[in-house]
């Protein structure tokens, strides 16, 4: 239910949004989204993947959701709703970071968290890898 929400308010957003804002390379309007999504653990374990949008794709294990999750915020992971989930208090660094162009606009986005769970609570499915 939440996925198809979701799915539908990025549906809207695009609509909305107008296209004269990106791009005129794609159909919708916008320049395609490559990006590479990193995170690594101060304990020495890193995780990436490669994520496309527009048309969602790479390497990402859901990458219509964590494409319709940028649409939602126009690419700003800062603006993106933290989920209402418990984290537990253990402290576990963990840096989040993203690189590459969002509709034709350079991106580079860094965050260190408390730990993995505060990280997927705050940046919906882009970290759910």
């Amino acid at each position: 239910m939440i996925n198809t929400v979701l799915a539908l308010a990025a549906s809207a957003a695009l609509v909305a949004g107008g296209a004269a804002d990106g791009p005129r390379d794609h159909p919708g309007g916008y320049g395609s989204s490559k990006l590479t999504l990193s995170y690594m653990a101060d304990s020495g374990f890193a995780d990436a993947v490669k994520l496309e949008c527009d048309p969602a794709g790479g390497g990402h294990p859901h990458p219509d959701l964590a494409c319709a999750e940028l649409a939602l915020v126009d690419g700003q992971v800062d603006r993106i709703e933290p989920a209402r989930n418990a984290c537990f208090l253990i402290y576990a660094p963990v840096t989040a970071e993203i690189t590459g162009d969002w509709r034709g606009v350079p991106v580079t986005w860094s965050h260190k968290f408390g730990n993995m769970c505060e990280m997927r609570r705050a940046t919906g499915a882009l970290f759910d890898f």
